[in-house]
């Protein structure tokens, strides 16, 4: 295979507080960048939920890099091969970096389906299995910029036995090595990077082989996946990615699927990951929720002086915070429930401060009659206020790793939110 243009330059990296730098070189004609750590546009076939184009936009601190999946893009095979042009290009996207992924991140599937040869992904349609020959195919007509290797991830339960395990890794080795090979021959993927998945459930000698084994493979960077919420508390999955990361090497960038919680993302971002999927803030969304937590870490003298007596300190508590009945359809405190009666009285905007459109034009008691009401309106004001709280706070991450006040930041972000102190979930 060519050498990759995709490069991560690092600026700053301090053992045990993050890596701090851009990701260049990215798209076919290495134009575009990324700022690290950050996190992806995600969508579903190309169009984030419940926003038009033009409405997203509007929004400021998107990423360069947009997410796709198999799992909604693997039923349409046939009509994009008679399209040509690529998805990029069918679904209307511009001026993006294409990234295609196996599984929908804000999804759970069934397990139990992968064999020796094929992995399966569930579209609207039900199940589809895919063997490499037809994972590969579906790369040629997607043309994506950048694509995860096939793999078996179906390891993440807690109950998963070592050799099951063992196994995954095994197949995920092979599936990358078929992949590779069949890439290296295809006219069509000339130029397209590939991210070679780190599997190994809860078992760290596993994690640490499978990290080890890819990394001796030519591939751009590293998808580490298994890790989802609700699979592990964050103390294990923090002990498996330190152990990982330390296998890889520092110049390539390391993908971390399933993750999108803040206390959850400051963690894993001082553990060593690199990029995020955004999918959190969509599932908010569904939830009737408005994310509300602080990541202020350069606020004007008089607010910190007012604000000073409302801190927690808060930075033991990622660790023990456990996440092990965490689902997409669990509040987190790090939301607001606008369909609680206590909001339909409540004038004020979602965030005092937040600049997105939904804040600047309307109050929670709006946002609260549409959601009651069942208004489709309600789904728009609260992903463009959602998916500009949660790109904001990877701002702030990066400050806060640039200017040495990640412990400010997870004070913020642990601490009080909209008057409530923030309790275990």
């Amino acid at each position: 295979m060519a050498a990759s243009r995709m490069k991560l330059e690092l600026s700053r990296m301090v053992q045990g507080s993050g890596r701090l730098g851009v990701l260049t070189g990215l798209g076919r004609t290495g134009q575009h960048s990324l700022e690290v750590p950050g996190c992806l546009l995600y969508t579903h076939c190309g169009t984030v939920p419940h926003l038009t184009q033009d409405t997203l936009h509007t929004l400021n601190t998107l990423p360069s890099v947009t997410q796709v999946t198999l799992s909604n893009i693997a039923e349409h095979q046939e009509v994009l091969e008679e399209f040509k042009d690529g998805f990029k290009k069918f679904s209307g996207l511009h001026d993006t970096v294409l990234y295609c992924s196996l599984h929908d991140p804000a999804t759970s599937f069934p397990t139990g389906h992968t064999t020796y040869k094929t992995v399966s992904v569930w579209g609207s349609g039900g199940r589809i299995e895919l063997t490499v020959e037809k994972f590969m195919d579906l790369q040629k007509t997607i043309q994506p910029d950048w694509y995860q290797s096939m793999a078996d991830g179906e390891t993440w339960q807690g109950n998963t036995s070592r050799k099951r395990v063992r196994k995954s890794v095994d197949r995920t080795l092979a599936h990358l090595d078929e992949c590779l090979l069949l890439h290296q021959k295809s006219q069509e993927l000339e130029g397209v990077e590939v991210f070679g998945v780190v599997e190994g459930g809860d078992i760290l000698e596993e994690r640490v082989r499978s990290a080890r084994e890819t990394a001796k493979r030519p591939v751009a960077g590293f998808c580490l996946d298994g890790l989802q919420m609700g699979s592990m508390d964050q103390a294990l999955r923090t002990q498996l990615i330190t152990a990982v990361t330390k296998e890889l090497p520092e110049y390539k960038p390391r993908l971390l699927q399933g993750v999108g919680r803040p206390d959850a993302v400051l963690a894993c971002v001082e553990a060593g990951v690199d990029l995020f999927e955004s999918f959190f803030p969509f599932q908010v969304t569904e939830r009737g929720c408005a994310l509300c937590f602080r990541f202020d870490i350069s606020p004007d003298p008089e607010r910190a002086v007012l604000e000073l007596h409302k801190e927690r300190d808060a930075a033991g508590e990622m660790q023990q915070n456990g996440d092990d009945n965490f689902n997409d359809q669990t509040q987190t405190s790090f939301e607001m429930n606008l369909k609680d009666k206590r909001y339909q009285d409540d004038f004020r905007p979602l965030v005092e401060g937040c600049g997105c459109y939904c804040c600047k034009n309307h109050q929670r008691a709006y946002l609260h009659h549409l959601l009651v009401t069942n208004e489709l309106l309600a789904g728009v004001l609260l992903m463009i206020h959602n998916t500009s709280h949660y790109h904001s706070f990877f701002v702030a991450l990066r400050e806060a790793l640039a200017n040495d006040k990640m412990d400010l930041l997870k004070r913020r972000v642990l601490g009080e939110r909209d008057g409530q102190v923030r309790t275990k979930e």
